[in-house]
């Protein structure tokens, strides 16, 4: 191959690539979406059969608030720290020919079910080494003291939804 053609090849390659990228909006909000080919089958058995997609949602890891000091204690507090997590729960759409159960006017019925945001964090912990900073009254000593955990409760916090349709044709 002439290198002329080579690099045709590449641009052509590049420009289909950016229109690909532009042309694909699910991935700026985080999500891929999944569809399931099913149409070579309804050819070859001559019948409508039900047409299912999904989306699957993009991790997006956040920034944890590090540890803080906190007057009176020897260790910091949050020692390990929540870690945040942003993503989505995954969607699907589902539509499927029924008999005309209902009359002539619902023969498609549909659920969809949209990708929803999800946050969470992850679980923490805070803990406190039994001694006391330095006493002056001891000789610069610690005194002792109960030690103290504690466990930050994982936090997860979404609001997902579905939708429910019969018609004609959906």
């Amino acid at each position: 191959m002439k290198s002329t053609t080579r690099t045709l090849a590449a641009v052509v390659a590049g420009v289909a690539a950016a229109m690909g990228a532009a042309a694909a909006p699910a991935a700026a909000v985080g999500t891929v979406p999944v569809p399931v080919p099913l149409e070579a089958a309804e050819k070859n058995l001559h019948m409508e059969l039900p047409s299912l997609s999904g989306e699957i949602p993009l991790l997006r890891p956040g920034k944890p608030d590090g540890p803080q000091f906190v007057e009176g204690r020897l260790l910091p507090a949050r020692t390990i720290p929540q870690v945040p997590l942003n993503g989505g729960l995954p969607g699907a759409g589902l539509r499927a020919p029924v008999p005309h159960v209902l009359g002539d006017d619902f023969d498609h019925a549909g659920v969809g079910v949209p990708a929803s945001d999800l946050r969470t964090l992850a679980p923490g912990l805070s803990v406190d080494a039994p001694l006391t900073r330095p006493n002056p009254d001891h000789m610069g000593l610690p005194d002792t003291k109960l030690p103290q955990a504690g466990i930050l409760a994982p936090v997860l916090q979404t609001a997902p939804g579905a939708d429910l349709g019969m018609g004609p044709g959906l």
